[in-house]
């Protein structure tokens, strides 16, 4: 091998080097919108990640009343507290409830803020470029809102998501959740455990698609419900600490919410 041949070998060496270095100082920017399911995914010590969102509208029509729920500047900000561990703080500054009975034509409004939610997310398992992570998350919620804005008392739960990628576009996921959930009436908690499977694929690598399936039971006093839903979501990051997102979800049987729609982005500081 001539001098010339080798110096170019030494180049692109160097190269390769430069370019794996740069993409190991990548930020770990992995918000969990816009999916329905969880993550986990950590925040990195010291910084703080942002979720936001601008607009979250439902619609649940049912024979005997519709009802329209906006939500608006709901945010959820995690910091990293050690290698595999972040804290995370939940609050929906403004919601907007209206609900117009069929029969008489009566409208109910309501306006106020939600309920403030407290996280602890610990990575249990996975690396960088390895296929299948895990992790757990636990927590409380307490009753800072109004209903039907806010639960009207507490609640706690535990999230567990698991995630595998079949290839560097393709990954499967599944998250379980069971929950000590507030009863309809606001007095007293009851058991509600839910699991969503989804499937992320990469159009590209700014651009994100998820299609997801959510069966949750729900064990309220006031009656017990099976609810069914199907999610859609897109996420585009322009720079490697921004994100927008929308979310469309879709009810599946008569006690899910017939719609949802979301819109909203991430952000790292």
């Amino acid at each position: 091998m001539t001098w010339h041949l080798r110096a170019a070998a030494v180049l692109a060496f160097m190269l390769l080097a430069a370019a794996q270095a740069r993409a190991d100082d990548d930020p770990r920017f992995c918000p969990t919108r816009p999916s329905i399911g969880g993550s986990s995914c950590t925040t990195e010590p010291g910084q703080v990640h942002v979720e936001y969102s601008f607009a979250d509208w439902q619609r649940d029509d049912q024979p005997d009343q519709r009802e329209d729920r906006i939500v608006a500047a709901d945010i959820l900000t995690r910091v990293g507290l050690g290698k595999d561990t972040e804290l995370q703080l939940g609050w929906t500054s403004f919601g907007h409830d209206r609900t117009r009975d069929k029969t008489t034509g009566a409208v109910d409004a309501v306006n106020g803020t939600g309920d403030v939610t407290l996280a602890l997310r610990e990575h249990l398992t996975g690396e960088e470029r390895k296929p299948f992570s895990a992790g757990v998350q636990a927590f409380v919620t307490a009753p800072t809102g109004r209903y039907p804005i806010g639960a009207g008392t507490w609640s706690t739960g535990l999230i567990v998501p698991v995630q595998y990628d079949l290839t560097k576009k393709i990954a499967v996921s599944f998250t379980g959740e069971a929950d000590a959930a507030p009863n309809q009436s606001g007095d007293g908690r009851h058991l509600a455990y839910s699991g969503i499977a989804g499937v992320r694929y990469k159009l590209t690598d700014d651009i994100s698609t998820y299609a997801e399936l959510s069966v949750e039971r729900d064990h309220d006093p006031a009656g017990h419900e099976t609810i069914a839903l199907a999610a859609f979501s897109t996420a585009w990051r322009p720079t490697k600490t921004l994100q927008f997102d929308i979310l469309a979800v879709a009810g599946l049987n008569r006690s899910s919410p017939d719609i949802r729609l979301v819109t909203g982005g991430a952000v790292l500081f």
